[in-house]
């Protein structure tokens, strides 16, 4: 049997929905898809390529109305180039509150 240790504070989950991003300070929103989210963090897929170290507010949208939607100003922590894509981590700073 094999024993995994999970070092994460938060656990991630695995989601696909619908998010919107914007560099801080910005009025121009881009859209992409939330893949997994943390209480420290999320991953989402971006069209083009975000410098970490980016500030962003990024706003998710639940496929379900169960989940409230959310949103929260992250720091981009990596973004790898994929085929025709970018996959983007970040860390969570802040949740904005409604």
């Amino acid at each position: 049997m094999l024993e995994y240790d999970e070092k994460r504070n938060y656990i991630r989950m695995e989601v696909d929905c619908d998010i919107t991003y914007k560099y801080a300070g910005a009025e121009l929103t881009n859209f992409g898809r939330c893949t997994s989210i943390s209480g420290a963090g999320v991953s989402f897929v971006a069209e083009q390529a975000i410098e970490p170290g980016t500030a962003m507010e990024i706003h998710i949208v639940p496929k379900n109305s169960i989940t409230p939607p959310m949103t929260a100003y992250i720091e981009v922590v990596r973004c790898t180039p994929q085929d025709n894509y970018f996959d983007v981590a970040a860390t969570i700073k802040s949740i904005k509150g409604e």
